[in-house]
């Protein structure tokens, strides 16, 4: 009799190489051959995986064509199956596995993009921690930014080419040389949105984010423009409502 850590060793190998001769012998038949039935298991594990990367990102499966993303999904999951139970959480490696997917190499801006559609999913899914509201702020000892929030640089034009393989979208061609992009992406209501940041107000909240103190953000903002407003760039988090204490618990 196979042993629990056998039987997932076996399990594990049937569905993503295909030998089920382990587990095989542990399967009941039940009128169909034990392979068989694993097949049609194993099938379901590959569709079921491959539908929530492309529900994830269906700008790359869009860009890539659907057949290609789904080639390079039955490679990702293979190498790279999930580790948990909650399938909103797989596909987190998925831009970095892009990036080094000899196939798609030629398109450099591709892993920048799943970053930003895997931000966007991390925003969706973020616990709700109730935001800091201005006349808390002088008393918040640690601010901190917002679970939902990430911040994303690119030498792509990744929000262009983001928005222009949107459904219904005008067709438009990106300039790929137009330059780069920094971007804040958080959850506002219930869905996740992003917008372009100057220079001065990406280093404040990257500052903020790294430091958890509103000085040291402030240096970082004004080392990069030496005329930041830095009370419009705290105004804008509150406005966001992307600022929170650290250390915040969930608001469910």
């Amino acid at each position: 009799m196979l042993t629990l850590r056998e039987l997932q060793a076996g399990v594990r190998s049937a569905m993503l190489d295909g030998d089920v001769r382990a587990v095989a012998p542990a399967v009941r038949a039940d009128g169909v051959g034990a392979a068989a039935r694993l097949a049609v298991y194993r099938h379901h594990v590959f569709t079921s995986l491959t539908a929530v990367l492309e529900s994830t990102y269906p700008v790359i499966a869009r860009l890539v064509d659907l057949r290609f993303f789904r080639y390079a999904a039955d490679r990702y999951i293979r190498e790279q199956p999930p580790a948990g139970p909650c399938l909103f959480e797989y596909g987190a490696s998925f831009p970095d596995f892009v990036a080094a997917f000899p196939p798609s190499r030629r398109l450099a801006y591709l892993p920048d993009v799943a970053r930003l559609e895997w931000a966007m999913t991390v925003a969706v899914h973020a616990p709700d921690v109730p935001p800091v509201e201005p006349d808390a702020l002088r008393a918040l000892p640690a601010p901190a930014l917002h679970s939902s929030v990430t911040l994303l640089t690119s030498p792509w034009p990744i929000d262009a080419i983001w928005r222009a393989n949107q459904p219904g979208a005008a067709e438009a061609a990106v300039d790929l040389e137009g330059g780069g992009v920094r971007l804040q992406v958080w959850r506002a209501g219930d869905e996740a949105v992003f917008r372009a940041l100057a220079p001065a107000d990406f280093a404040f909240r990257d500052a903020l984010r790294r430091a958890g103190r509103l000085e040291a953000a402030a240096e970082a903002a004004l080392a990069a423009d030496p005329g930041a407003p830095l009370a419009a760039l705290v105004r804008q988090l509150l406005d966001e409502r992307v600022l929170v204490a650290s250390g915040a618990r969930p608001g469910w």
